[in-house]
């Protein structure tokens, strides 16, 4: 029996960076907020490009506490729908038909996230790393952490539970 010819590279390589800019790019809030991804496999980091509308207190200055809430919060939630995400990508059943039609999972909604404010954020880019503590088929629990110059010296963190989206499966019963 033959064994099925691996895909190049690239065109592996394309289809996740398609699915990630679809998952992101149908995020408005995202977006306006400006938070990026840079993805290394399957490992993402969330990057927030420093913007003076982002400054909470002008005295220190200081990132808003609610820019950085949302910053942990959206890393969290992208973190968890890619990691559902990847097995579907590499598996072939999202095609790039599929991603260019926007054809993606539903994201996970937001039961509650605590937000700990470790030190200031000081006006420059910051960064976060999720990690998926537990995912279930209905809950998921996500910790982020999130520096700027140091990532032994994080500036917040938060846990979150997810209310993770219904399988077609499960929606068709």
């Amino acid at each position: 029996m033959a064994r099925r010819r691996p895909e190049p590279v690239q065109v592996v390589k394309e289809r996740r960076d398609a699915a990630l800019a679809a998952l992101v790019g149908g995020v408005p809030y995202i977006r306006r907020l400006g938070v990026q991804f840079d993805r290394r496999g399957d490992e993402l980091t969330a990057v927030l490009p420093f913007a003076d509308r982002l400054i909470g207190n002008p005295v220190l200055p200081a990132l808003h506490g609610g820019a950085i809430a949302a910053f942990l919060e959206i890393s969290a939630i992208v973190e968890l729908a890619w990691s559902g995400l990847w097995h579907e990508i590499e598996s072939g059943r999202i095609s790039m038909d599929d991603l260019r039609a926007g054809r993606l999972p539903k994201l996970p909604k937001t039961i509650d996230l605590t937000t700990d404010f470790l030190r200031s954020g000081l006006p420059r880019d910051a960064y976060a790393r999720a990690r998926v503590n537990r995912s279930g088929r209905r809950y998921a629990s996500v910790h982020v952490e999130a520096w700027q110059d140091n990532r032994d010296r994080p500036f917040a963190q938060a846990t979150g539970h997810f209310l993770m989206p219904l399988s077609a499966e499960e929606t068709d019963g």
